[in-house]
């Protein structure tokens, strides 16, 4: 079954339908597929795509997917028996165009503008990968780290005032998705 806003997919496949909250922005362009859910206050901006047809994706409450990013799964695989759902977990920050395919992105994570996140992969709350960068199949960025390049590398730790600036950016967005569906609703 296919269900139509005019400007955005909701598609369910494989008897499984998307559960958006209806708190949960979702911007015009997208389009979102199979076994996904998306918690409160959280948003989804414009063209993104989040599709899971082979396993299940998870968006926690208050996490921002940015404009044009790609959010893909992994079913069952020689060795990977559950093959590599996508979790990501409350206040996560997610750039413009990133790719994340059958990952963990733990609550507070940080994602930059145009990264990859490859299967297996763990970012933990509180650590950050640097735009740009390509985090590799099971790696594991721990709490307040920054990783940066391709393949992603360990860089630094995070001070408190990186920290503080990803929270306040969780607000952000919050507020923002607001101000957005809003002005969609007037149009």
């Amino acid at each position: 079954m296919t269900l139509h806003r005019p400007d955005v997919s909701i598609i369910s496949i494989n008897g499984k339908t998307p559960k958006i909250d209806d708190r949960a922005f979702i911007a015009p362009g997208c389009r979102i597929i199979g076994d996904v859910v998306i918690g409160p206050e959280s948003s989804i901006w414009y063209n993104c795509v989040v599709r899971a047809e082979v396993n299940r994706i998870v968006i926690g409450a208050r996490t921002n997917i940015q404009d044009g990013s790609v959010i893909h799964c992994d079913g069952p695989a020689p060795g990977f028996p559950d093959g590599f759902p996508t979790l990501i977990g409350d206040d996560v920050l997610v750039g413009h165009n990133v790719l994340l395919h059958g990952c963990v992105l733990k609550d507070r994570a940080f994602v930059g503008l145009s990264a990859t996140v490859m299967n297996g992969a763990t970012i933990e709350g509180d650590a950050m990968l640097a735009a740009g960068a390509m985090l590799t199949q099971g790696k594991h960025i721990e709490s307040r780290q920054l990783w940066a390049g391709s393949p992603a590398r360990f860089v630094r730790d995070l001070d408190d005032a990186a920290v503080m600036g990803m929270r306040m950016g969780v607000a952000h967005y919050v507020e923002n998705a607001k101000a957005h569906a809003a002005a969609i609703a007037q149009s």
